[in-house]
């Protein structure tokens, strides 16, 4: 009698949802239904009620069985989810199944079966493994079924409604390969501090004072250093640097950094003019590793009078005016070649202030810490992009094809959130 239940229990589940009733009468459908199955007393109706709405999305309802259901489903899959995360994902599935009845779009058993198979394969079982396990912890086959099926169908329509607004240029394609690099991996906070070393005299004293600061390697020690000795603009800031990924360093501080532990201070490096000690504040790891950077494309825009005030005036102007390093060709136009430099070198090649420098930027920034003929020019440095060696072979269609499903997600998004605040939906 119990699996006969079961099996009634869902049959009046799907016809409710298959045959939805006038608003006004759900409620009381929903409940009579529930009275008429065999062996169930109208008091165990009401105390049980598992056909309850706990929610009307437009015409459509989410019942208290589904969404325990589904909840137990999350549960098992080790997704803990709280009740109202759940309850308005079932919500957003009522309108996306809304959209689909609207154009006739459903799926075949051969569709789903694939999808199901796929599902399972992510935890290494078959089909029939994976709905077994479901079935022991007490979710039935159509729960799986409809939260499968709801992925596929709403991807499905996604593709067919927005793919011609979703178009990818090539120019999109060159960006992703040589600017936006990757995301995730190891990521690093460092300090910085940085002491001159123009001169073999200036060189030695600097080196006896990175030893003494190296001898005390306390995180507030190094800070005080910083904005005591540091001839880096970074000492306003006790030498502290932004998160940056372990691929993006220049290769001889990312061979330091990686020998270090939190709290830990590098050997000396040498920039050329100066020496510089990095202190690893704090370490970031994400599963996907971080491809170094094989190139890097930078441009250098000279501004006379080294530090002064006219100098960064002059800067910030040019900050204020440019997006791109393209934009430097306006900004220098009418002077002569020399003050503009953009190059594209392969890591190993760039210079290590500069590189240093690059290493805090991401395309588009700027720095001005630099300066050149013994302090007389400052140097705005701007990183126009990176390549990355894990991208350097990329397929220009797998790329144009990730960028296209990104976009379609974000403009699917945007129509789900339309059509969820211009539905009516109740939580009683």
């Amino acid at each position: 009698m119990t699996r006969k239940f079961g099996a009634d229990l869902l049959d009046a589940v799907k016809t409710s949802l298959r045959n939805p009733m006038p608003r006004g009468t759900i409620r009381g459908g929903l409940l009579a239904l529930a009275m008429a199955l065999p062996g169930i007393a109208p008091g165990q109706a009401v105390a049980q009620n598992l056909f309850a709405p706990v929610a009307y999305v437009n015409d459509k309802v989410v019942t208290g069985y589904e969404l325990e259901q589904r909840m137990q489903m999350l549960s098992v899959l080790g997704g803990p989810k709280s009740r109202k995360d759940v309850l308005d994902a079932l919500i957003e599935e009522r309108l996306k199944q809304q959209v689909a009845e609207r154009v006739d779009f459903k799926l075949t058993d051969e569709q789903v079966a694939t999808a199901i198979a796929e599902f399972a394969a992510r935890g290494k079982l078959q089909p029939e493994q994976f709905l077994s396990l479901m079935a022991k912890n007490g979710v039935s086959a159509q729960t799986v079924r409809d939260f499968v099926s709801s992925g596929i169908i709403w991807r499905e329509y996604a593709r067919a409604r927005f793919s011609s607004k979703a178009q990818i240029s090539e120019a999109e394609i060159d960006k992703a390969l040589q600017s936006n690099g990757p995301s995730g991996g190891l990521r690093v906070a460092l300090s910085e501090l940085f002491l001159p070393a123009r001169t073999p005299e200036e060189a030695a004293k600097s080196d006896a004072l990175a030893k003494q600061i190296a001898a005390n390697p306390s995180i507030a020690a190094f800070a005080a250093a910083a904005e005591k000795y540091s001839v880096a603009p970074s000492r306003e800031k006790a030498g502290r640097m932004d998160w940056a990924a372990i691929g993006d360093l220049p290769p001889p501080l990312r061979a330091a950094v990686m020998g270090l532990k939190p709290g830990e201070i590098s050997a000396p490096l040498s920039t050329g003019n100066a020496i510089g000690l990095f202190q690893l504040r704090s370490v970031a790891e994400i599963a996907t590793p971080t491809p170094n950077a094989d190139a890097i494309k930078y441009a250098a825009y000279y501004i006379a009078g080294g530090r002064s005030e006219a100098a960064l005036k002059r800067a910030a102007e040019v900050k204020a005016s440019v997006d791109t390093c393209d934009d430097l060709y306006g900004i220098a136009k009418g002077e002569p070649e020399s003050v503009l430099q953009i190059d594209t070198l392969p890591v190993s090649q760039v210079p290590n202030d500069v590189a240093f420098e690059l290493a805090k930027l991401d395309p588009g920034e700027v720095s001005t810490a630099l300066t050149r003929a013994d302090g007389q020019t400052l140097v705005f440095l701007m990183m126009c992009g990176r390549t990355y060696e894990a991208l350097a072979n990329a397929d220009r269609e797998s790329v144009r094809a990730q960028l296209q499903s990104q976009r379609i997600g974000a403009l699917a998004d945007s129509f789900l959130a339309e059509m969820r605040a211009d539905a009516t939906i109740v939580i009683p």
